[in-house]
């Protein structure tokens, strides 16, 4: 089992699903009826239909977004769109829903159109948290830094008690290398909500799929931020990740003031020595499966 299989990076509380790294999102090639049709190949499909309330009759906008929310959730994308966009014309939350629907957009990997949904979100209503959160989403994953960390401003000057809007713009400072906001805004999600690193937020998750060199960063970053809470369960935990996927962490330990009661702890020295080990042991088993050299030519 290779490094990426045993540790995934752990996963943070944007409300949005990324279900690909930033450079991984393409545009879906087939159409809308295209690409329902094709759902509704899947036997589980008959099952699901037969629950759905009729759009053309008097379901309310409640009952159709409930329809669109279990389509989504079987992953039913293109219909859930159908049954979100029946609930808007049938009078539902039109914020609320805008963001529903940039958010199945953005599942299916259609970022402009997924964008468009929050932009109209956020037009509507300009103190929409949610909205400015899931436009700072968009400007990330397209490498759009400084438009993202705005767009998280924005969401956090209006709802102050968001762990989940101060975590994205950490991540944003961490892919900018700017360690030292990063942690800022880290400290400041962990103090609203001990628990970021160990749920999701109800309407998804997000896993970043970075560089060994930058997970391993982020890994010890992590560790020194739970170290400067006195969580050493949790600090020892991503030590170990961070370890294993080869940072130095006793060369980074050595300066900073967060580890001086641990730089000579028997546990951290344990952690180097099977991170060490680890990677011995990989790089023993990769060099092991190389194909054989080829047979001398012979004159």
């Amino acid at each position: 089992m290779n490094r990426l299989e045993r540790s995934l990076l752990p996963s943070l509380l944007f409300p949005i699903l990324l279900l690909a790294a930033t450079t991984g999102f393409t545009q879906n090639a087939l159409s809308h009826e295209e690409a329902r049709a094709l759902d509704h190949q899947n036997p589980v499909w008959e099952s699901v239909r037969s629950h759905l309330p009729d759009p053309a009759a008097a379901a309310s906008a409640e009952k159709l977004e409930e329809a669109a929310d279990l389509l989504r959730a079987r992953r039913f994308m293109e219909d859930a769109i159908d049954y979100y966009s029946f609930a808007l014309a049938r009078g539902g939350d039109q914020v609320h829903l805008l963001n529903k629907l940039g958010i199945t957009e953005l599942e299916l990997r259609r970022l402009p159109v997924a964008r468009a949904y929050f932009q109209r979100a956020v037009k509507i209503e300009k103190k929409s948290p949610e909205g400015w959160n899931n436009l700072g989403v968009i400007d990330y994953i397209t490498g759009r830094y400084d438009e993202a960390v705005g767009s998280y401003k924005h969401a956090i000057k209006l709802d102050k008690k968001s762990a989940t809007y101060h975590s994205n713009m950490a991540t944003v400072f961490f892919d900018k290398k700017d360690f030292g906001r990063a942690r800022k805004e880290y400290d400041i999600a962990l103090r609203l909500d001990p628990d970021m690193m160990h749920h999701h937020s109800a309407m998804g998750i997000a896993t970043r799929m970075l560089s060994p060199e930058d997970h391993a960063r982020f890994c010890f970053e992590l560790a020194r931020l739970y170290a400067q809470h006195g969580d050493e369960a949790a600090m020892l935990s991503y030590l170990t990740k961070a370890s294993e996927w080869g940072f130095d962490i006793l060369a980074a330990m050595g300066s900073d003031p967060v580890f001086t009661q641990y730089r000579k702890d028997p546990r951290i020295l344990v952690i180097v020595k099977n991170g060490r080990d680890l990677r011995s042991n990989e790089n023993i088993t990769q060099a092991s499966a190389a194909p054989p050299p080829l047979p001398a030519e012979k004159h």
